[in-house]
């Protein structure tokens, strides 16, 4: 009689040199195949939604802005969009344009960056120095707008706080024209090159129907043939007006996610040339009451990674009563532990990278486990400011 043999398993993080951010991911193998897969989240928990609820409106903006840092601005229109909502105001126009030029620029910042760490988990390091050279372009775009290159806040409640000029829409222009033609190149690297290719092609194969079925959203949706965009679904901001034609693959596979990410920088040069061009004149900001009538609300934008959804609650105070945040990631993460049962153990740092994750993104509660009482319990915000009190005594 044989014994059944205990998996052989292994850890991948919290630190590892694949991840860029904390997280835990355990696999089981059988030789080098992936037979099942783990994750915990919650070692970058920053307390923010929390946070948010103890300050003003206002106040609030700031903090959420540092969700996360290649996504600041989108976070920032989305809560803006919730808050107007609340309020019964409406940004004007040009404001509206505004928040989405930099959000398209935000949208080609965030690609790139990952067309840089998805190239470097595959050993194709110069395609990571390229990106990320040009990448530099983008960012001193954003900085002469906004002032910043990380966390732009360019939005008010109300509008924004920065305007476009002559002289910065002609070096936008201008720094379009560069990335236009990199992007070219780089659409031929992901289509054409034979090591990318060994890396990508047919490894992390989803279909359409485990798309819709695991629920992801953004690039890794349309890369299996999900035609699904808030931009065209729910259009907000300019995009009411600015049509907007979703990039799509039917593979479903890592290339795939790679060719739409790639594409869609095409169909984003696009849609910030014709926002210059039809740049409505008027104010950018309108006024909104400190004290916020009561009541709920929901907003939702695309984010470079997908669907970011936003639900308000206000009291009538000055301060919002509740703040609740579903990023991209948190969906698309199921997709890898799927994806990796049944490939090699190799194969998995490149299709964790496919989702383009943001950890930091997810961790925003944790559940304490009282070893003494033996189950789970969720603190109120001043029991855990007193447990850090008395850890910090």
């Amino acid at each position: 009689m044989t014994a059944e043999r205990e998996p052989f398993r292994i850890p991948i993080g919290p630190q590892h040199p694949s991840l860029k951010e904390p997280g835990h991911f355990e696999f089981s193998v059988d030789g080098e195949i992936v037979t099942q897969a783990s994750l915990r989240l919650g070692y970058v928990h920053r307390g923010i939604e929390k946070g948010a609820e103890q300050r003003s409106w206002v106040q609030a903006l700031y903090l959420l802005e540092r969700v996360c840092g290649i996504c600041s601005h989108v976070h920032a229109t989305a809560y803006c969009l919730g808050v107007e909502k609340l309020a019964g105001v409406e940004a004007p126009p040009r404001a509206q344009a505004i928040r989405s030029l930099v959000a398209e620029l935000e949208r080609i910042h965030s690609h790139l960056l990952w067309l840089g760490v998805a190239a470097h988990e595959a050993g194709f390091d110069m395609l990571f120095m390229h990106s990320w050279r040009d990448r530099e372009t983008v960012m001193n775009l954003l900085e002469g707008i906004t002032g910043n290159r990380v966390n732009y806040s360019a939005n008010l409640l109300g509008g924004v706080k920065c305007d476009i000029d002559q002289r910065l829409a002609d070096a936008i222009r201008a720094g379009l024209d560069y990335l236009e033609e990199r992007t070219q190149h780089y659409l031929d690297v992901v289509l054409n090159d034979a090591l990318f290719l060994r890396r990508t092609r047919g490894i992390g194969v989803m279909s359409r129907e485990d798309a819709e079925r695991l629920g992801v959203v953004g690039p890794t949706a349309r890369a299996s043939g999900v035609a699904r965009d808030v931009r065209v679904d729910a259009p907000y901001a300019a995009y009411r007006t600015l049509p907007v034609q979703i990039v799509t693959e039917m593979a479903g596979d890592l290339q795939a996610r790679f060719i739409v990410r790639v594409r869609e920088l095409f169909e984003t040069y696009r849609l910030i040339r014709t926002l210059l061009d039809t740049l409505p004149e008027g104010e950018l900001t309108v006024r909104i009451p400190r004290r916020i009538p009561p009541g709920e609300a929901i907003s939702r934008v695309e984010a470079p990674r997908g669907e970011l959804f936003y639900y308000l609650k206000s009291n009538g105070s000055d301060q919002p009563e509740r703040i609740k945040i579903r990023t991209p990631t948190l969906p698309n993460f199921a997709s890898v532990l799927v994806l990796t049962v049944g490939r090699q153990l190799a194969d998995v740092p490149m299709i964790l990278a496919g989702i383009d994750p943001c950890f930091s993104c997810n961790d925003r509660m944790v559940a304490i486990h009282d070893t003494g009482e033996g189950r789970d319990r969720r603190w109120t915000w001043e029991q855990l400011r007193q447990h850090g009190i008395e850890v910090y005594r």
